[in-house]
Parts: structure tokens; C-alpha cells; sequence
């Protein structure tokens, strides 16, 4: 492709804690919501977006309504590879090109988050503010198939400064009862299992290393997003040596104020951006003090969740779009 999706939108660069555009040297503040859907909606007769309910009046209510410069669009890997249930791996593309081509005609940019691996394998269980036992899909490594996925994706939006690549959701350890190996790099570079029970700093850099690197080798522009370990939060020894990339932390209400530097305690010096945060109704003091630090010290963000819990716009979404009360906190700090 060569720029027919992002509509003249310009490259993004960064230089030392900030981003910038390419053309001007205007700096930019990145602020959005995430829209997720298309990591997990089994696709329909008529496809992945309507299955996962993405329409062009949505992201205009996003982009306009909510006024986001940028949404944060998490995604299958398997499904970008190999297809799902009839539908091939070019469709979905497709699909994730639709939401880029419509947020880029309105001004905004699109993170494409590799938020799961694929739709069947549970690394282990979660429990919810209710002790609720939940499916946990979100991998604690990348696997041999990301170096491929990411090598595709830097071939395909090569020429699109729209589109921003988040490589890995939430590098952590994993969970008690997730009894699968975790994937590492050994020194010559190759992936090996491993039956470890830690994703540390060291695990973690050497991956975004090596996925960083394949990028560039095809796409030497466009920024890369790098999480923290422990669920993206924590960024206080992730630093890699290249250029353009934003380190991206997860903050939500379980991360007491107090150990926030861990995730935004380098922003004098590092281009910082948080991927994730939001709440519920019972989180709104933790929303209002986080979104007063993300404000005071000017740092970009994309709030957790358009449509999945806890919400930022009460169900059914569309055509009203009603924000809940922490989605009104979300929508005003974009708004102001």
C-alpha cells in the first residue's frame, strides 16, 4: 500500500520524551479510546467488522464526538495469519484496513495492538473486583508465529504513517494455573520453550528487541509502541536502543498511586504513552487523580474500553453512544 489509507496524515517521529510530526516538527498529543472487538468476535456470514459491531459511524462518534486523535485497535494474530472459520487472514486484514482508512479520513491514527494470539488457547484464569473466575487470553510472551505476523504488518502498512504498531499487550509472568511454556529467546536468537515462571525485564527486551528489529529491516518509519512488564505496567528498566519508539504503560485501579512511578516515573526522559486505563463506577477517585497526572505532565493515552468492561459507553452503544459516568470522565478530559 503506499498511503492510500492514512488521507495525508504525516509521519510521527519521537525526540527525547515527545512526539512529533515528520513534516512540521509540530509536537503531537496522542489521546484516544481502545476499540476492541476484533481479537475475539467470531466472525459472521458477512464478515469480522460486523460481527464485532465496528461501523463508520462509530469511529466518526469516536473521532468527532469524542474527539481522539488516535484509537488503539486490538487484534488476533492467528486470525491476521491464518483466517477464522471460513473467513481467510486477507479478510480480516481487510477489516482492520477499514478501521484505519475510516480514522484516518477524519484525522485520527490507529495502534494496531496484538492483543491476543489466537482465540482458543487459555493462559490460566483471572478474577474479576467480584471474584468472578475468568478466561485468560492474554499470552505472558509472544511466539515464533509474532516474528512472522509482525514481518507481514510491516510489509503491508509500509507506506501508511497512519498506522502505529503495539507489539506485545502485556508481557507478565504466568499465571498459577496456566500450566503452557512460555516462548523466550535464546542466544543465537532463536525461540525456545521454556518451562520458567518469569517475564522479566531481560525476557521482555530481548523480544521487543528482536521484533523491533524485524520491522525495521521493512519499515524503517512509524512508531513502535514497547508495554512494561507485569501487564505493561511496569517500564522503570525497559529502554531499547532505536529510534522512534513510545514505551507504553497499563494503569488501572489495582496499581496503588504510590507505585506509579514504575510506570510513568521516567516521562522526563522517555517518550511515554498509557495504552490502557479506566474503571467503573467505583473506580471514578482513581480516574480523576490518574487523568490529573496524565494532564499535568502532558503524556498521551488511549482509555480502556469502547465496548468491553468496564465501559466507556453504555450498551448497546449505538446510535446514542451514552458515555457511563467513567466514560464521561474519559470524554470530557478528551473534550477540554
Amino acid at each position: 500500500m503506499r498511503r492510500e489509507l492514512s488521507h495525508g496524515l504525516p509521519e510521527l517521529v519521537t525526540s527525547r520524551n515527545r512526539v512529533f510530526r515528520s513534516d512540521t516538527g509540530q509536537m503531537v498529543l496522542l489521546r484516544g479510546v481502545n476499540r476492541s472487538g476484533l481479537e475475539y468476535s467470531e466472525p459472521s456470514d458477512h464478515g469480522f467488522l460486523p460481527a464485532a459491531g465496528l461501523t463508520r459511524d462509530e469511529i466518526r462518534e469516536i473521532v468527532l464526538g469524542w474527539q481522539c486523535s488516535v484509537i488503539r485497535l486490538p487484534f488476533n494474530q492467528d486470525w491476521a495469519l491464518r483466517g477464522r472459520s471460513g473467513h481467510s487472514g486477507e479478510e480480516y486484514m481487510a477489516s482492520i484496513d477499514q478501521v484505519i482508512e475510516w480514522a484516518a479520513a477524519l484525522g485520527a491514527y490507529t495502534i494496531l495492538d496484538l492483543q491476543w494470539l489466537d482465540a482458543d488457547t487459555v493462559y490460566g484464569h483471572t478474577r474479576d473486583e467480584n471474584g468472578i473466575r475468568h478466561d485468560n487470553h492474554v499470552a505472558p510472551t509472544p511466539n515464533v508465529d509474532t516474528i512472522s505476523l509482525w514481518r507481514m504488518f510491516a510489509h503491508h502498512y509500509r507506506e501508511e504513517p497512519a498506522v502505529l504498531f503495539d507489539l506485545f499487550n502485556e508481557p507478565h509472568d504466568p499465571l498459577n494455573d496456566d500450566s503452557g511454556p512460555i516462548y523466550l529467546l535464546d542466544r543465537s536468537g532463536a525461540v525456545v520453550e521454556s518451562d520458567g515462571s518469569l517475564v522479566g525485564p531481560a525476557e521482555w527486551i530481548a523480544w521487543a528487541t528482536r521484533l523491533v528489529d524485524e520491522i525495521r529491516a521493512i519499515r524503517p518509519a512509524g512508531l513502535i509502541l514497547v508495554g512494561g512488564v507485569a501487564w505493561a505496567f511496569d517500564l522503570s528498566a525497559i529502554q531499547l536502543d532505536a529510534p522512534n519508539l513510545l514505551y507504553s504503560t497499563h494503569i488501572y485501579a489495582n496499581r496503588p498511586a504510590k507505585t506509579w512511578w514504575k510506570a510513568i516515573g521516567r516521562t522526563w526522559e522517555l517518550p511515554v504513552f498509557v495504552g490502557e486505563w479506566g474503571g467503573t463506577t467505583g473506580q471514578l477517585d482513581y480516574g480523576r487523580e490518574l487523568a490529573n497526572v496524565l494532564r499535568q505532565q502532558g503524556l498521551g493515552w488511549t482509555a480502556w474500553s469502547w465496548v468491553d468492561y468496564p465501559h466507556l459507553v453504555k450498551p448497546p452503544g449505538a446510535p446514542d453512544f451514552r458515555p457511563t459516568p467513567f466514560g464521561d470522565l474519559v470524554r470530557r478530559e478528551l473534550c477540554t
